[in-house]
């Protein structure tokens, strides 16, 4: 498979109205997917999230990882993150998602979910750090899983199959309007590593 093997032309957008989702598929090998998993399970500073919910710390079993161009704070769930150096893989995804989607970026926030137990509530990425209407790309990497999209207003939902070394792109108007989620699923017995790379705004 082509690295680039599809264009962004054919990219369809997956939202009905109100915003811009493209699913590019698998856009890097088996081989080479499985290389970056490797190299992101080990050389990742992995730490346990947490969250501020009515006033009581929460946290999860889900780690996660904060990496950019400098130590932007980035705050969401009422915590505040200080953005670690990239690793040389990072700065290499980050390039090939670039070049991809045509968007720059200057951050990337990493989940590891250890397996379908772990996933993500109804929620949009709408922090004020974050550039308004900015492109988020969201790298899969590990076990397939599925993806919810909610309308705020009318509630339609968008469902889409994340791959391994797959890349979705979240753009306009999307985190204005619609929720997503990643569902927990008792048949997901595997890890998986989501990368998301966005624009902080200083």
């Amino acid at each position: 498979m082509d690295l680039f093997h599809q264009n962004n032309e054919s990219i369809e957008n997956h939202l009905p109205y109100d915003g811009v989702v493209y699913y590019y598929g698998q856009v890097f090998t088996k081989d080479k997917s499985d290389f970056y998993y490797t190299q992101l399970m080990q050389n990742i500073e992995w730490r346990n999230d947490e969250a501020i919910i009515f006033g009581k710390k929460i946290i999860t079993k889900r780690k996660v990882a904060w990496y950019g161009d400098k130590k932007f704070e980035y705050s969401y769930s009422n915590i505040t993150k200080h953005a670690l150096t990239w690793t040389k893989e990072l700065l290499e995804l980050k390039a090939i998602v670039e070049e991809k989607t045509g968007e720059t970026y200057n951050s990337c926030l990493l989940n590891l979910y250890h397996n379908g137990d772990e996933g993500m509530a109804w929620h949009s990425d709408g922090e004020t750090d974050l550039k308004k209407d900015g492109a988020i790309a969201s790298l899969t990497f590990g076990a397939v899983r599925k993806f919810f999209f909610k309308h705020k207003e009318s509630k339609i939902k968008v469902e889409l199959i994340l791959d391994h070394g797959s890349l979705l792109v979240m753009k306009d108007t999307t985190q204005t309007y619609w929720l997503h989620r990643l569902p927990p699923t008792k048949k997901v017995k595997t890890p998986r590593i989501n990368l998301t790379f966005r624009t902080i705004i200083e």
